[in-house]
């Protein structure tokens, strides 16, 4: 079900983009050189459909990393939490070991099937 959902939602996206490709495929002239526009140093010709992917895949490539960037606080509280339940389970295994096997029948029961708390100390 979920892979005919994606090629629902995929199918006409990527038609789309064949036919922009299709539609903008003239050269354009992409220049780096923001000092003579006439003769830029540093330029590029390429088709225009091109100098838009690679628009639009910098900006997903420069959103993640902020993104990623942005979640720094979340990553490192987990990273901590982590390590704590690591140092309780261990703590707990250790006393597991050290304290005696109780049964409830030790205790006594009060009214039928209830449990009575065990005496203090």
């Amino acid at each position: 079900m979920i892979r005919f959902l994606k090629g629902l939602v995929l199918l006409p996206i990527a038609i789309l983009v064949v036919l922009l490709a299709v539609a903008n495929r003239d050269a354009v002239r992409l220049s780096f050189d923001p000092f003579s526009p006439e003769a830029p140093v540093f330029s590029l010709t390429l088709p225009l459909y091109a100098v838009l992917f690679v628009a639009v895949a910098l900006g997903v490539v420069v959103g993640g990393i902020g993104a990623w960037l942005g979640q720094g606080e979340t990553r490192r509280k987990a990273r901590e939490r982590r390590r704590e339940i690591r140092r309780l389970e261990g703590e707990t295994a250790r006393l597991k070991t050290y304290a005696p096997e109780t049964q409830a029948s030790s205790y006594g029961t009060l009214a039928g099937n209830r449990t009575a708390l065990p005496a203090p100390r």
